[in-house]
């Protein structure tokens, strides 16, 4: 039987042709029946972004998206974040970034070329963390290179009542300190380092809803406890966030976009073979309209 958010979604998408339809009971959108190089009607695009709210994650697969389409796009969304360092000279404009192993002339076209990723948020180490990302694939190995996202906001939900009291108006150091190829970070960050404390439950400014805001990759201790009581807690919460309840696994195929939101979803990278290709476009929406 059907539910009524599938009701719901099923009944938003008949009315300007758009099918909106969940990726899988933990988290995340499908949208069907768009052309992304084409100038979204008003309608259509509140349509894509409401999909977006309500998953936290959204998919359009069939895309053939140049840079400019891709940033024509990402900008409906809001202010666009600039990439400092171009790899190669890859991209011709400053909002876009590529993720790749590929290497012209012996040097990477992209950054994060290889190798695993811990569950984390993007930007979560400065003050004001991007609202979303958006990642297009271009070429893909044949098996790995998938993308993980964990749903927060049931993460927080889920919560023993406990818990939540406890955590309640407690914040956690994020950090940018990776060691190797930005896929494990340090176990003790390095003086300067890019860092900022965002409470442990962040509330989403748009959809007003409460989601964990602590991550494997970037979360180095919380504010205010001993070293012992920080890591007895944040293990906790890393083991409770990461079950695969909450969590959609996304296997790539060429012609894809994926939006995620920063401020209530976890993204993790599986591992795959370094001598196959992987390229992936990504821009960065820094804050909404």
């Amino acid at each position: 039987m059907q539910s009524a958010a599938d009701r719901q979604i099923n009944e938003a998408g008949g009315r300007n042709g758009v099918v909106v339809r969940p990726l899988n009971d933990a988290i995340g959108r499908e949208v069907i029946g768009v052309d992304l190089r084409e100038d979204l009607s008003r309608e259509t695009f509140e349509t894509i972004r409401q999909a977006w709210y309500d998953g936290g994650v959204l998919l359009i697969r069939g895309q053939d998206l140049n840079e400019a389409a891709q940033v024509r796009f990402a900008a409906r969304f809001g202010e666009l974040g600039k990439v400092l360092h171009q790899h190669n000279g890859r991209s011709s404009l400053p909002g876009v970034m590529y993720i790749s192993n590929i290497r012209e002339n012996g040097q990477l076209i992209g950054a994060l070329p290889d190798g695993e990723m811990y569950f984390h948020s993007d930007q979560c180490y400065i003050e004001n963390p991007s609202a979303a990302t958006m990642l297009y694939s271009m070429e893909v190995p044949s098996k790995g290179g998938d993308t993980l996202f964990s749903n927060q906001y049931a993460a927080y939900d889920t919560l023993p009542d406990a818990t939540k009291a406890r955590i309640e108006g407690l914040t956690a150091l994020n950090v940018y300190d990776y060691q190797n190829a930005a896929t494990v970070r340090g176990s003790e960050p390095r003086e300067g380092v890019p860092s900022w404390a965002h409470p442990v439950a962040r509330v989403h400014p748009a959809t007003g809803r409460k989601a964990l805001y602590v991550n494997r990759l970037m979360t180095h201790h919380v504010v205010g406890l001993t070293p012992e009581d920080s890591d007895a807690l944040l293990n906790e919460l890393f083991a409770h966030q990461e079950q695969e309840r909450f969590i959609y696994r996304h296997v790539w195929k060429p012609g894809e976009l994926v939006i995620w939101d920063n401020r209530c979803t976890l993204h993790a990278r599986s591992d795959f073979d370094a001598s196959e290709r992987r390229l992936m476009r990504r821009t960065v929406v820094v804050r909404e309209h």
